[in-house]
């Protein structure tokens, strides 16, 4: 496996990419120092497909209140989580997902999905493993 070095300073081991330009970097002050210099997103369409060939609109992620926002840390504890990743196994869980996603309207689906029983076990662990 090769070493994947930070671009912004040329010296440590990349563990993140910038979620616009994917340019691989090591730590926050990396990052920070990187997004000082606005940067370009690699692929930018309105409209993209999936292997379904089924039309997916962008929508900009738009957040209330900042401290919504997980921090790496909190998506890092979320990926590693065997029993997240044991749920997602369910193809079920899969679809209704994908559902919420590739909706137009995905909050009023998430709302409906809390409904469901396997959504709303799901959910917690999520939570569960972002407040550890």
């Amino acid at each position: 496996m090769s070493r994947r070095e930070c671009k912004v300073c040329n010296e440590a081991a990349s563990k993140y990419k910038c979620p616009s330009c994917l340019i691989p970097y090591c730590s926050l002050v990396c990052f920070k120092k990187h997004k000082e210099i606005p940067c370009v997103k690699l692929v930018s369409p309105e409209v993209k497909t999936n292997e379904d060939s089924q039309l997916l609109v962008e929508r900009p992620y738009l957040v209330d209140e900042p401290n919504e926002v997980l921090q790496m840390l909190q998506l890092e504890s979320i990926a590693s989580s065997s029993e997240i990743r044991d749920a997602l196994k369910d193809q079920d869980l899969q679809e209704l997902i994908n559902k919420i996603d590739q909706s137009p309207d995905a909050e009023n689906e998430l709302e409906k999905a809390m409904g469901i029983e396997a959504f709303s076990i799901f959910t917690d662990k999520i939570l569960s493993a972002i407040s550890r």
